[in-house]
């Protein structure tokens, strides 16, 4: 019997690099394995250790997924990157956030896979290195940004830097928080539209599960122009003028989708308040129906309870019109009861 004894590689290979390029001047990158990004590195530096000039402009992208066991191994062992990078892969703390680590970028990006049928979990994050010769992406579950880029890479999309691939890959962030708000936006015009409409409606856990949601991304997306915007006030030495441009775009960007995102959660808050209110006022119409007709049904109650009674000398039990009487008495009650509830009611 042959049994399959193959290590589960979770879409990489045995090193955890999902997927490499090599990109050189006017041209689209080119695809690595793991034996060929460790022949570049090895040819990239001179025997100084500096990089060679004659691979000027040349740079590497190299993702890696964490949840192989090598991967943070091989990257210790063959990529010379600071040891933040790897104290960011073990903290627990995932807050969005960019820094300026010894003449690098080091990001820590929140990334989406959003379904409304699912819960605000399918968030995760995306380790980012980048520096002048070449840009480091490592993460445990698949991301749908950095799916874009690789995509973009393999139609052959030329990027001229390191700090390209960076800015397209907020890009793509931002365009897939927009399309989170474009989809809320439907949904939400939906379940107003459902609500003021005189049919019923049943979409409050909707709303919460869009409300928690939208706010979490929120959360977590928020810091991210701040600390971009804070990098660029002292940008690192090799990011030129037009990649500081762009980036600055992209970010200035990507804080209109979040205030859009913002005005979308509050907008949710209202139509909840709105729900609730009508909710409560239809409550309170039921409460007072269920009043009225107790109070109503009191006075003939207390008379019967009293008449009911199985002892001598009821009054008019001799009488031939005793039970108009009764009657009449029940009614002249009931009345002033009903009087009485509405008079209230009409005083609130």
């Amino acid at each position: 019997m042959n049994l399959n004894l193959a290590p589960a590689t979770y879409g990489a290979d045995r090193s955890g690099l999902v997927c490499g390029f090599a990109f050189t001047p006017g041209r689209s990158g080119t695809p690595l394995d793991t034996e060929s990004v460790i022949e570049w590195l090895a040819r990239d530096l001179e025997p100084t250790g500096r990089p060679s000039p004659a691979r000027d402009g040349e740079f590497l992208w190299l993702h890696f997924n964490l949840a192989h066991v090598s991967s943070e191994r091989w990257m210790h062992a063959h990529l010379n990157l600071p040891e933040s990078f790897f104290d960011a892969l073990r903290e627990g703390s995932h807050s969005t956030r960019i820094e300026h680590e010894h003449g690098a970028l080091l990001a820590v990006v929140n990334d989406v896979m959003f379904d409304f049928e699912h819960t605000p979990s399918e968030i995760a994050t995306l380790w980012v290195y980048t520096h002048e010769r070449i840009m480091v992406t490592a993460r445990l579950k698949q991301l749908r940004s950095v799916d874009r880029l690789r995509a973009a890479v393999r139609e052959g999309e030329m990027f001229a830097s390191p700090a390209e691939l960076l800015i397209h890959l907020f890009r793509d962030q931002a365009d897939l928080l927009v399309q989170i708000v474009r989809r809320s936006s439907i949904e939400v015009d939906r379940i107003e539209d459902q609500f003021l409409s005189p049919r019923n409606f049943e979409s409050r856990r909707d709303l919460g599960a869009m409300r928690r949601v939208l706010v979490r991304l929120q959360r977590l997306l928020a810091p991210e122009p701040g600390s971009i915007f804070r990098l660029l006030i002292r940008p690192p030495t090799w990011l030129s003028a037009q990649d500081v441009q762009h980036l600055r775009d992209s970010t200035e960007e990507f804080s209109l989708v979040l205030g859009d995102l913002a005005g979308l959660a509050e907008r949710i808050k209202l139509l909840q308040e709105e729900i609730a209110a009508r909710l409560t006022e239809q409550s309170n119409r039921t409460l007072f129906t269920l009043t009225l007709v107790t109070v109503l049904a009191l006075p003939i109650n207390i008379i019967a309870g009293l008449f009911g009674m199985n002892v001598g000398g009821i009054p008019l039990a001799e009488s031939r019109h005793g039970f108009w009487v009764m009657v009449a008495t029940v009614v002249s009650f009931t009345l002033l009861a009903g009087w009485w509830v509405f008079r209230r009611r009409g005083g609130r």
